[in-house]
């Protein structure tokens, strides 16, 4: 089956499934037999501990919601996660929880209209949601314990769709969203790798009561007309918009003014 993202940009479910599992092992095995009490630099104030036990238990989370094909808002999110009592447990933890997960995206059409907080309103929205939530955690610890990270570019660059396609919805935990407004400026985010699809873009723009996403463009298409254009790999893309990246880095080309690039990363840092 295929899930259709908000900009129109289809990727196999099973992709989603198969990269959920793979991306929740690997950050198993980076964690196992590390300090729990190392702090993780991209996400202040947490710890190693702190960063699995939020990985394993917004896996467990969203697998109930999909067990449960929720049609509203859930009230409560108590949930019997067996926790280990040593935070040096919790990696096998994690771990031994993929089969459980996996088993729920399988047998979950991922067609069946749900409660999402974001646009799509079908379970294919938390199998995608899942798989980015643990692919950029994966990369958080990664950096804790000083390793390199690799990042697929075809995921990268459907990450990036993800996250602009969520995003004008995720004040309810982000409010600094809700106040992200301009003048009419728009911001273009290009793809300048092939394997994340080379010439593709995503614009954003900046009115008086929002922002919006706007259609997105691929390499056959005019050049943008952007106030503000950052052009970098999807994977670096993808990092930028979660705030493990600065547009200042040496990763990125820029044009035009930097400015709605301020006002962007200052409401969306979350």
């Amino acid at each position: 089956m295929e899930t259709t993202n908000g900009a129109g940009h289809p990727l196999p479910y099973d992709t989603y499934r198969e990269a959920i599992e793979q991306e929740t092992l690997r950050f198993a095995d980076i964690t196992t037999g590390v300090d729990p009490a190392t702090i993780v630099p991209s996400c202040p104030d947490w710890t190693l501990a702190d960063l699995t036990r939020h990985v394993g238990s917004l896996q467990r989370w969203f697998s109930q919601l999909l067990t449960r094909l929720v049609q509203e808002p859930p009230r409560s999110r108590e949930l019997e996660l067996g926790l280990p009592e040593a935070a040096r447990e919790y990696p096998d933890w994690v771990a031994g929880g993929v089969p459980a997960v996996a088993a729920v995206l399988r047998d979950t059409d991922p067609q069946a209209p749900m409660w999402a907080w974001g646009e799509d309103q079908h379970a294919r929205f938390w199998a995608r949601r899942m798989l980015f939530e643990t692919l950029v955690h994966r990369v958080d610890a990664e950096r804790a314990v000083g390793r390199d990270s690799d990042i697929d570019p075809a995921l990268a660059a459907d990450g990036v769709d993800e996250f602009l396609v969520n995003l004008p919805y995720a004040g309810l935990f982000a409010p600094a969203v809700t106040k992200l407004h301009g003048s009419g400026e728009t911001i273009a985010f290009q793809c300048s790798d092939h394997m994340g699809g080379a010439g593709e873009e995503w614009r954003v723009r900046l009115d008086p009561d929002g922002f919006r996403l706007l259609p997105r463009t691929g390499a056959d298409d005019a050049p943008s007309e952007a106030q503000s254009v950052v052009r970098g790999r999807a994977a670096d893309l993808l990092l930028l918009l979660y705030g493990r990246r600065s547009y200042q880095d040496g990763a990125f080309e820029l044009s035009g003014d930097t400015a709605p690039l301020d006002v962007w990363f200052a409401h969306t840092a979350f």
